[in-house]
């Protein structure tokens, strides 16, 4: 009698799944993503492939143009995320959702060159390699289509990353890279799911145990629709750098949160002196007003960066604005106490100092993410 064949020792092309899992963060890219199905039903030909587009709700309903294409090829797969924002998360999500051995990373924008996915592969298939990464940055490769602006920015950024985090690839700031799933599913608890620099993450998070082959393509001119990139990739990119140089000790967000809580200071200390010294106001009345001012300019920031992935909007920014008083106002009594018994133990001024705001912003970043941008 023969024994039953176990599912493991099937091939994917044996057990009907794909070889590769190309993965398209979309948001705003409904005249693109068909283009782009295309080209990669012409370019993978003789390869078992999925497409798994993960679209964050776009406003021009993106995900509609991409179900109507899955009704027609079942290669094709979306996956509609509400409430949550970022292209980093957006490729995590798609990479873990798949069931191919190799996941493919590549922009809805059509600045990637889909023609190198097939190299890719075959690099990955023979063992040579486990992340292959489409470079702009080596000999054959080319960023032509950046501004000056964005040009300066993009290298300054690569050079930063190379020297703080010991990344040896050329372009580690590139989205466009093919990974083996099964080596993304060890690293995935660890990368971030904010930001925009997945590949950056990846790298360095495997701290150089991942065999690496960089391939050139010319990154291509955007034909419809506009940048996501914005302002605050330059934040974002700054998160993740100290992050991992602190080993993860302190998540991306957290950072974001301690940032802004640090401009709290300075508005509280500008409010204080309007209110105390332009406007006569008694010191306590005018310390009120600071704390007040700051704990919403804090919010604001708060909302707008640290949780735009979750950004409150209409009336759930009043509820959100309360809530966080509430939670820093309580964060303040945490932030006191811990001084006051620091200082009974080791009268340092400073150091009490440190260890209650210390506390008073571990606390605010903890109760903030429970109740006031808690996920939905």
């Amino acid at each position: 009698m023969n024994d039953a064949i176990k599912p493991d020792s099937l091939t994917p092309s044996q057990a009907g799944l794909p070889e590769l899992s190309v993965v398209v963060p979309t948001f705003n890219e409904r005249d693109n993503v068909t283009v782009l199905y295309r080209r990669l039903e012409a370019t993978l030909a003789g390869i078992a492939w999925e497409v798994v587009f993960v679209d964050d709700n776009s406003p021009d309903q993106t995900w509609e143009v991409v179900r109507a294409l899955a009704r027609k090829d079942s290669r094709v797969r979306c996956i509609r995320r509400i409430g949550r924002r970022g292209l980093s998360g957006a490729c995590i999500e798609g990479i873990l959702a798949s069931s191919a051995p190799y996941a493919a990373v590549i922009d809805a924008d059509l600045q990637h060159d889909e023609t190198q996915l097939p190299k890719m592969v075959a690099l990955l298939r023979s063992g040579e390699a486990e992340l292959v990464v489409g470079s702009r940055y080596i000999e054959g490769g080319s960023a032509d289509s950046f501004n000056k602006q964005r040009a300066g920015a993009s290298q300054l950024a690569t050079e930063v990353a190379r020297r703080t985090l010991k990344v040896e690839i050329a372009d580690p700031m590139s989205g466009f890279f093919m990974i083996r799933r099964d080596r993304f599913e060890q690293l995935a608890p660890q990368l971030s799911t904010q930001g925009f620099k997945i590949l950056l993450d990846i790298v360095a998070t495997a701290q150089g145990k991942l065999r690496t082959i960089e391939i050139p393509f010319t990154f291509g001119s955007r034909q419809h629709g506009e940048s996501k990139l914005d302002s605050m990739v330059a934040l974002d990119f700054l998160g993740l750098v100290l992050a991992k140089m602190t080993h993860d000790v302190v998540s991306l967000r957290f950072l974001l949160f301690a940032m802004v809580g640090g401009t709290g200071l300075v508005v509280h200390l500008a409010a204080l002196f309007v209110a105390h010294e332009i406007f006569r106001a008694p010191f306590a009345e005018a310390q009120a007003v600071g704390a007040l001012v700051a704990m919403t300019s804090n919010f604001i920031l708060n909302n707008f960066l640290t949780y735009r992935d979750q950004r409150l909007k209409g009336f759930a920014i009043l509820r959100g604005l309360l809530l966080f008083y509430l939670v820093c106002g309580v964060g303040l009594l945490a932030n006191v106490g811990v001084a006051f018994a620091v200082f009974d133990q080791e009268p340092i001024w400073w150091l009490a100092g440190l260890a209650g705001a210390l506390m008073g912003v571990v606390w605010n970043y903890a109760m903030s993410g429970l109740f006031v941008w808690r996920k939905r």
